[in-house]
């Protein structure tokens, strides 16, 4: 809401799009947090995957390594995205 009434608030910042999830809808949430970030005039940060972690409880996506992987590389693109602009 603040965005919208405040334009190119979030115009040449970096998004990373990142989900945790039990099992369904990590996609879905992803996705709609692209294209707002899209919307927005965004860049936007992928990784080698996915950015979703799985886990029911809390901590228990800690323990997806492949998850904490796709997190970690994600967080260095980011940085170098912003040694870039």
């Amino acid at each position: 809401m603040v965005s919208d009434t405040n334009p190119g608030m979030f115009r040449h910042k970096i998004g990373g799009a990142v989900a945790v999830a039990r099992r369904a809808g990590a996609m879905n949430t992803i996705d709609t947090i692209n294209h707002f970030f899209l919307n927005k005039e965004m860049y936007v940060a992928g990784s080698t995957y996915w950015n979703i972690a799985y886990g029911r409880l809390p901590g228990e996506a800690m323990k997806d390594e492949e998850g904490v992987a796709n997190m970690k590389n994600l967080g260095q693109n980011i940085a170098w995205l912003l040694r870039r602009i």
